[in-house]
């Protein structure tokens, strides 16, 4: 039997591998400052975001200047806290914490965009931050990164990496908020227009030249990040949310693989366990959602006719 995928789930399929390859990029280069490899992928993003919206003669910098000032902010400093958490734990221990964004970005939409959270959707949360509780338990039993090695260290860079989490749901909050309002590659644009400069400025206090194949390795996670941006956003384009979102959540596996590959990450029991448990909570939780969504929608036209 021939498996028929259509066009949309074929680029999620390839966003998720290439952003799994520029987490790998950003692991390779642990002994670089994250703002560093921020800065260089700043400019890869800035200049191929700017020649991408002249071409759609679209204005760069848009209308609504405070809520694209307010994503590019938190998006980059939750890119900071999710690089530090990239360099400093193993690969699935660092994307596990990240899976925490949509939670976040749900629980304080109830008071920035007033989208209400229903009460299973609590349960599904709570199993997500349980299954966290347990990836650090569990731990690596092997990491080519000796700060994880130690619990305390491993701990407070877990915490940066939830941080991060956090800061990705203010940034997905504001990217809400300009839905309709600005065009999507203006919201791109942002995010390498502010963290270049902040970046940049971090880089005067911490620089450390690359060397050798560092060139190509900052070169590969600059291709990589936009590669799987506008892969992503053309699967948005192409397809339902609710049949493409989820297949986000492959990047976990790919992780693991390439962290075993690579960097020889092994882990425990309970951090696999731990693991299942972040991708049962936010996947019942984006079905569940989905299907609300779907009842809404069918009930609208009656409601319609109705009145």
């Amino acid at each position: 039997m021939k498996l028929d995928i259509s066009p949309g789930i074929r680029q999620m399929l390839l966003s998720t591998l290439l952003f799994a390859g520029m987490n790998a990029c950003v692991k390779q280069l642990h002994h670089l400052p994250a703002l560093e490899i921020i800065f260089f992928r700043s400019i890869f993003s800035i200049v191929a975001s700017y020649v991408a919206l002249r071409q759609l003669g679209v204005a760069p910098f848009g209308n609504n200047y405070r809520l694209l000032i307010s994503r590019g902010s938190t998006g980059a400093l939750a890119l900071v806290c999710y690089f530090l958490a990239l360099q400093n734990l193993p690969l699935a221990t660092a994307v596990t914490a990240q899976y925490l964004a949509p939670i976040f970005t749900a629980v304080m939409g109830i008071w920035l965009v007033r989208e209400p959270v229903r009460g299973w959707q609590w349960l599904f949360f709570a199993l997500s931050f349980g299954g966290v509780v347990l990836v650090q338990q569990g731990g690596p039993v092997s990491t080519v990164a000796d700060t994880a090695g130690s619990d305390a260290a491993g701990l407070a860079f877990l915490g940066v990496g939830v941080l991060g989490a956090l800061l990705s749901g203010l940034s997905y909050n504001a990217i809400r908020k300009l839905r309709g309002r600005e065009h999507p590659m203006v919201i791109v644009f942002y995010f390498p227009l502010i963290s270049l400069p902040l970046a940049a400025v971090g880089c005067l206090f911490q620089w450390q030249t690359p060397q050798g194949f560092d060139w190509l390795w900052l070169l590969a996670c600059g291709a990589f990040t936009q590669g799987a941006q506008i892969t992503m956003t053309r699967a948005y384009q192409l397809e339902r949310l609710s049949r493409v979102a989820p297949l986000n959540y492959l990047g976990l596996f790919y992780a693991l693989a390439l962290g075993y590959v690579f960097f020889a990450e092994v882990f425990g029991p309970l951090a696999y366990g731990g693991m299942a448990l972040v991708l049962l909570g936010v996947g019942l939780n984006a079905w569940y959602t989905s299907r609300i969504d779907a009842r809404a929608a069918a009930l609208k036209p009656a409601e319609e006719v109705v009145a």
